[in-house]
């Protein structure tokens, strides 16, 4: 089967949640992976506006390519600027895709505004790849 990389910074929030959602709608096409340029750990308003949507991701945990090991990857998926522009050459051979979204950790303001934002980007990531990445796998399989 396929492989799929959902690559972000930190592998906290977006790339999480894009696992999240690529596990839920794309399994059937692709094994699903997620990782970061770095290591930020997870991110507990993404565990918690996850578990909203129904999908827990307490079970996951934040890493960095290198604990992927020599997984040869057959899409990469960006999710920022940071990583899209420091992408490792070894991922090149791979179709690499970038749909950036806005970093829900860099939300300010209440709780209730914070959550609000990482909802916002949850529900972005969540119709990307359930429709647009669905519909892009599938044209290259």
């Amino acid at each position: 089967m396929k492989k799929l990389l959902f690559l972000c910074t930190g592998n906290s929030c977006r790339s999480q949640m894009a696992e999240g959602y690529g596990k839920k709608y794309l399994s059937d096409l692709v094994e699903v992976y997620s990782a970061g340029t770095e290591k930020h750990g997870l991110n507990p308003f993404m565990l918690e506006i996850m578990k909203e949507d129904n999908i827990d991701m307490s079970g996951h945990y934040s890493k960095t390519l290198a604990e992927l090991g020599d997984i040869d990857f057959d899409f990469v998926i960006t999710l920022c600027g940071d990583a899209h522009e420091n992408c490792p050459a070894y991922l090149k051979k791979a179709f690499i895709f970038h749909k950036g979204f806005k970093d829900p950790a860099k939300a300010k303001g209440s709780r209730k505004e914070v959550l609000n934002e990482f909802r916002k980007i949850r529900d972005l990531i969540k119709y990307f790849v359930k429709n647009d990445l669905r519909k892009i796998v599938e044209e290259r399989l």
